[in-house]
């Protein structure tokens, strides 16, 4: 891997300054230095967009889908040395990050196929004799300029829900990678800059928050799509007249009904997939489990022996299940939580001692509702258990919460089925599975804290294009 990286100002790369050093998030060596936008350096960008907004719209939808074609090419010829990025710059074992690479690739495949068939309808207007032979039809036309904001934990594929749909719809856009993990944004600006885009229509620039109030405040761009944490409702207020759309995390809950639908076995090693792959940075991770009193001991038995059987470590080792946290803060602010959360009352079921940055599974029960741990998004390897008398009792404790993501339900009773899809105050309802589950073709969104609008590539396209109507008189 190069340890010096150009940023990309209107499909160019730029070996500007190289200030902003990328760290091996295991060992907390310096791994890479990356060019690190200014003021100067996110106007132009902006400017460039703006200025490309004509001939992106214009590029025909062929075309773009072959730009998303050639890029779900290289990427599959990149995929190891994607892979080893993402293993490297987030701490991401190597086979979550082999699995986000696919869908990396999943995700692009996905846009190219709905770049062809962007469309609208034909609306009869002959509502009443003054209107006969009148008719309407609709089409749908890019926004204009798009700023996107993406976080550490899913350093591809969270780029490429918003980089996919916009060359899709036809919108050029200027992005901030997280600053902790930028070299994924920028392996996929390489692959960008292969292609024949109009010039103006990418930019990737890592830099500081304070540069980035650009991106969220100047009036020629035409949406902001952010995905990280709370400051998203501050960014929101500051965007002025520019649509938004933001994803902002969650506490998810998992029901365990009596009656599951599956064995025991089955759910457990779901659960503990579900709470603890990528060391619980996914904002679907499972941090409540809610298990029905009847099941509840087995259940629990179970849990910790499949918790206490997860491996931490490096995450270039292939048997690791668990890597570093993103930094040391996040594990000692974890650590704090649980420590509170005993201190409140709450029974230690599996715990580990964090060394730096590293923190093994935990898994508590009996966490007090009023606990940072069970009330805040906790973005790491740990989950409260507890036990439950009524499916009623169960999706009010799952709805008390600020969040509201997704939700996982095991169930064979399809009438609890459908009152935990008619019930729970989420954007999705996961039946049969727990709630870290994201097809990269559906609507990905939540409601409550947890966000505005809905992601997925359908739904991100409908975001960044709008509708023009056409009126004939017959």
């Amino acid at each position: 891997m190069k340890t010096h990286w150009p940023y990309y100002l209107a499909n160019r790369p730029v070996r500007a300054n190289l200030r902003l050093e990328v760290l091996d998030k295991f060992s907390g060596e310096r791994v890479a230095r990356v060019a690190f936008a200014d003021a100067a350096a996110v106007d132009a960008a902006i400017a460039a967009a703006h200025g490309a907004r004509a001939a992106m719209a214009g590029f025909p939808p062929d075309a773009r889908r072959d730009v998303l074609e050639h890029c779900v090419r290289r990427f599959g010829e990149r995929r190891e040395e994607l892979a080893l990025a993402l293993c490297i710059e987030a701490g991401k074992p190597i086979h979550d990050a082999r699995g986000e690479v696919a869908r990396l690739v999943d995700t692009f495949r996905i846009a190219a196929a709905e770049a062809t068939r962007i469309g609208g309808e034909v609306l009869e207007l002959g509502v009443s004799a003054r209107t006969r032979g009148w008719r309407g039809m609709t089409k749908r036309v890019a926004v204009g300029a798009c700023s996107f904001i993406t976080p550490f934990n899913f350093p591809l594929n969270l780029v490429a829900h918003k980089v996919a749909p916009a060359i899709a719809a036809g919108c050029p856009f200027v992005l901030k990678p997280a600053a902790t993990t930028p070299l994924g944004a920028l392996l996929i600006g390489e692959v960008l800059a292969e292609t024949d885009l109009p010039r103006g229509a990418f930019s990737i620039l890592p830099c500081s928050n304070q540069v980035a109030a650009a991106l969220v405040e100047d009036e020629r761009i035409a949406l902001l799509s952010f995905t990280g944490g709370l400051v998203g409702w501050d960014l929101k207020a500051r965007a002025g007249r520019k649509r938004v759309t933001l994803e902002l995390g969650g506490n998810a809950a998992c029901i365990v009904d009596e009656h599951p639908g599956a064995s025991l076995d089955q759910v457990v090693e779901r659960l503990a997939f579900g709470a603890y792959y990528q060391g619980g940075q996914s904002c679907i991770s499972v941090q409540r489990i809610l298990a029905h009193r009847s099941v509840y001991p087995a259940l629990e038995k179970k849990l910790v022996a499949a918790v206490k059987e997860l491996r931490s470590g490096d995450p270039r080792d292939e048997a690791t299940f668990i890597g570093p946290l993103i930094d040391e803060a996040a594990a000692l602010r974890i650590d704090g939580w649980i420590d509170d959360a005993v201190e409140g009352g709450a029974k230690v079921l599996v715990r580990g001692k964090r060394q730096r940055n590293l923190l093994p599974a935990a898994l508590l029960a009996g966490v007090p509702r009023t606990a940072d741990l069970y009330r805040k998004e906790a973005f790491g390897p740990v989950a409260c258990l507890e036990a439950f008398d009524d499916f009623d009792e169960a999706i009010a404790r799952a709805n008390d919460s600020d969040f509201g993501l997704q939700a996982g339900v095991f169930t064979a009773d399809i009438g609890r089925a459908m009152q935990a899809w008619d019930g729970l105050e989420v954007g999705a309802v996961v039946i049969g599975d727990v709630p870290s589950v994201r097809v990269d073709n559906m609507p990905y969104g939540g409601i409550k804290q947890s966000g505005l609008g809905r992601e997925g590539v359908r739904w991100a396209i409908q975001d960044m294009t709008e509708e023009r109507l056409l009126v004939v008189r017959g």
